[in-house]
């Protein structure tokens, strides 16, 4: 099974679309795809795919009941189909996801206060791991993307653990400048954080406009031991767009959508070819499994 992370310690630099869009493009190959949604920011993942309408329900069964051990149904009850996306279920976000660690800290309190060993640690980052496999995830799905908010905490390290791979989309410049140095360290201190060797499948510039300073910077960065599968120039319409819609950018050009009404966007081809980058991305990233 294929999974990863897909991971920025920036926010708003194209983590959340990248990930929707190969969620899609895995899609088209034939792949049954589960995307996980970690993200407790309304816009997330899971509004994209238009199955937000529960995170705000405090009743409501959720993620984070599960990840506790104090679910209120059945896990794949959780799963939604109803993406838009043929072959794209949706395990939607929830907004307890902001108060994870806290709770986290309260179940592992009474898990190891209740276990007949006394020494008992509660292995918190290993919870989402123990979720997809209690459910037969790996035996339905083929890939499983993580898409956790850009801050470290319970749900990047759940990620980080139960996928083992993560992909980086970076800016080169400003908000989402990273140094390789800097990558290094990120991704030396997820191995620390969760104990396990992360693969990094490779780092993903995102919104690249050629100026002088981003040429240096992807420069450095093709120069650097890291895979630089692709780089996505800037598609501001098309990305807005994605949000608008509450659709992927595969669907906002099959169906045309512009300003959040369907068949009346005009197709580009700037835009065509950004579609086969991600196809390109997706298939690169199967690759890495085989």
């Amino acid at each position: 099974m294929i999974t990863y992370t897909t991971y920025s310690e920036a926010g708003g630099v194209g983590k959340t679309t990248t990930a929707a869009n190969l969620a899609a493009a895995h899609a088209e190959r034939g792949q049954r795809v589960l995307v996980v949604d970690l993200d407790p920011q309304e816009g997330s993942l899971s509004y994209v795919f238009d199955v937000a309408d529960d995170r705000s329900d405090g009743s409501a069964d959720n993620i984070v009941r599960h990840l506790i051990g104090r679910p209120k149904g059945e896990f794949t009850d959780l799963i939604r189909t109803d993406t838009g996306e043929a072959g794209v279920d949706v395990l939607p976000a929830h907004n307890m996801l902001a108060n994870l660690t806290q709770n986290m800290m309260k179940a592992a309190e009474i898990e190891e206060d209740m276990h007949v060993e006394d020494d008992y640690e509660w292995p918190r980052n290993e919870q989402l791991l123990r979720l997809l496999k209690e459910n037969d995830v790996p035996e339905e799905y083929d890939v499983v993307i993580c898409d956790p908010q850009a801050t470290e905490g319970d749900a990047l390290y759940n990620a980080i653990f139960a996928t083992r791979s993560v992909l980086l989309p970076v800016e080169l410049s400003g908000k989402g400048a990273l140094s390789i140095d800097g990558l290094t360290d990120l991704a030396e201190g997820l191995e620390a954080e969760v104990g396990i060797d992360v693969g990094v499948l490779g780092i993903v510039p995102v919104a690249y406009k050629a100026t002088n300073t981003q040429k240096e910077h992807l420069a450095e960065l093709e120069a650097s031991p890291f895979d630089v599968p692709a780089v996505f120039g800037e598609r501001s319409s098309l990305m807005q767009e994605m949000w608008e819609s509450q659709a992927t950018a595969f669907r906002v050009l099959d169906e045309g959508w512009k300003e959040g009404e369907k068949g009346r966007r005009r197709g580009y081809d700037r835009e065509q070819d950004t579609l086969d980058q991600y196809r390109d991305l997706a298939r690169h990233v199967e690759a890495e499994f085989q």
